[in-house]
């Protein structure tokens, strides 16, 4: 497949028309810059490898002379500068700013620039000839008035720009009828007053020179924008026809057709979300990376609570989220469950507000966030740090089951999550039976009321939509978490009654091994009881 090859990023110099609206250019640089829409044959392999060279502090980009303010048109000649990057402001962290997040040629954690390009690539090659994409970043979203929720991308378009700021469309337009594109960039000016209150933007002369775009422009231009792009497409994927989205483009009322969907209305729409998740589902080297990175840390917080006696959930829960974020996570991945004693007994209980009581085993599912991608773990430990030898046996079954099952996400089994959850639950009848469950009826519907796993990386549940029932291939990532959940009814044994266990872990597909992401998180009953020893 022939796709994009970025040139290098030289590091430490950047444009000057990044720096103010109306920058003049410094001569005196013999270096110059490969035009940023060079294309060049690729290699899926190569696609991930770092193009920045790591000593560049030298070098001088030139800049475009633009007519006035960021994102002017491009006119004239180059001219070049020398304006140091770390001078410079943009909306999200990149290398010459933020070094100790970001490697060179990264556009975010983990993630090159040339990544970003080949998935673009991968897109349009999935799409007709003359065929585009259109996505929308993910809107500022309120709690209440001017207080405002953290803000977290729509995960598509984070996957094909890696820029990460609200307001924001993205267009890829198929050039042909290989894999080449042009990457438009509709995005917020620089605005002094504005990024006073609420922090710097990029520009849209960032999102040529940063995030490569072939064409940037205002958002606030979008109306004049985006209708000659649909009105050259052969077909239109988006998942942004129906209302949703930012700002009253996207947005309708009254049942009223938005901005957006009466453009579209005499185009040939197709949904985007299913050539996005075969995309998706399939982690590359970096992703997969990054997922480890998530679970070792998120794996070594779990341990670290173990070691400790906590009397409330809140605690637990308040000492989860600083070791996330103080071993290296940007984040929790999502709500955490804290959940002791009987409120194990609702899947997801997010209340966490109840006391730890001696004696009761807690149930933890959580996990941090690196680069966006997440890690998803679950660990079922008794408070007071030693098992009963009720709580033990059921573990020790609900382990048992969990082993087996993390050792079948091979692509070698040609089995699929349905196929794995099917012998999961077959395995845990059998294991409770033989503790003298009455397993006989809907008992197994009662007991293990979810599917063992999920599709998992930028999103918790990753690839929304993408069947479980497609054979795992190397590539895919996953959870497998069987749990038991024990009414306290006289259905049951008596000293199994209000237990509720899970065990999870974060599982990479490879041929023939299964890759545990959250390693660290220790789940051996000898292994958990030495903690407090």
């Amino acid at each position: 497949m022939s796709l994009r090859r970025l040139p290098i990023r030289h590091l430490g110099q950047l444009p000057t028309s990044l720096a103010s609206p109306c920058a003049s250019a410094r001569s005196g640089c013999t270096s110059s810059r490969i035009p940023a829409n060079r294309r060049a044959q690729s290699s899926r392999t190569a696609s991930t490898r770092h193009l920045a060279q790591q000593d560049c502090t030298a070098h001088r980009l030139p800049i475009r002379s633009i007519s006035c303010g960021f994102g002017g048109r491009i006119r004239g000649s180059r001219a070049y500068a020398s304006v140091s990057a770390a001078e410079l402001q943009f909306g999200q962290p990149v290398h010459e700013t933020h070094p100790h997040l970001l490697r060179a040629g990264e556009l975010t954690p983990g993630i090159t620039a040339q990544e970003y390009a080949d998935r673009r690539a991968n897109l349009a090659a999935s799409l007709p000839k003359n065929g585009i994409a259109i996505l929308a970043s993910s809107d500022t979203k309120y709690r209440s008035g001017a207080v405002f929720y953290e803000f977290h991308q729509e995960p598509n378009f984070l996957y094909l720009t890696g820029f990460n700021e609200p307001e924001a469309v993205a267009v890829i337009q198929k050039v042909g009828t290989g894999s080449d594109y042009n990457f438009h960039l509709f995005l917020r000016p620089k605005d002094a007053r504005a990024e006073l209150w609420d922090g710097a933007r990029s520009g849209e002369q960032a999102a040529l020179d940063v995030f490569n775009a072939d064409e940037s422009g205002d958002i606030n231009n979008l109306h004049s924008l985006l209708p000659p792009l649909i009105k050259s497409a052969s077909e239109v994927y988006t998942d942004i026809a129906k209302p949703a989205g930012f700002g009253r483009f996207f947005q309708s009322q009254d049942d009223q057709a938005n901005d957006f969907q009466k453009m579209v209305k005499h185009s040939k729409v197709k949904p985007l979300k299913p050539l996005m998740n075969t995309i998706r589902v399939i982690k590359s080297r970096a992703e997969i990376a990054n997922m480890r990175k998530a679970g070792k840390i998120s794996g070594r917080a779990f341990t670290n609570a173990m070691r400790q006696q906590f009397t409330k959930e809140k605690d637990l829960g308040a000492f989860m989220d600083y070791n996330f974020k103080t071993g290296g996570c940007e984040t929790s991945a999502y709500i955490p469950v804290i959940a002791g004693g009987k409120n194990a007994l609702a899947i997801h209980y997010v209340q966490n507000n109840d006391v730890l009581k001696d004696g009761e085993i807690v149930l933890v599912d959580a996990g941090g966030e690196y680069g966006g991608y997440i890690a998803d773990i679950t660990r079922s430990w008794p408070i007071n740090g030693k098992f009963s030898d009720a709580q033990k046996d059921l573990y020790e079954a609900i382990l048992r089951v969990q082993r087996s099952s993390v050792a079948l996400c091979r692509e070698s089994t040609n089995m699929s999550l349905d196929n794995i959850h099917e012998i999961t639950q077959s395995g845990l009848k059998d294991a409770l039976k033989s503790l003298g469950f009455d397993v006989s009826g809907d008992a197994m519907d009662v007991l293990f009321p979810h599917h063992v796993g999920h599709y998992i990386g930028l999103d918790v549940h990753d690839c929304p939509g993408y069947t479980r029932s497609t054979a795992l291939k190397a590539g895919y990532c996953v959870t497998v978490e069987p749990g038991i959940y024990v009414p306290n009814d006289e259905r049951w044994p008596e000293h199994f009654r209000g237990i509720g266990i899970r065990i999870e872990d974060s599982v990479c597909v490879q041929e023939d091994t299964a890759l545990v992401l959250t390693t660290e998180a220790v789940k051996e009953v000898v292994d958990i009881e030495a903690l407090r020893e």
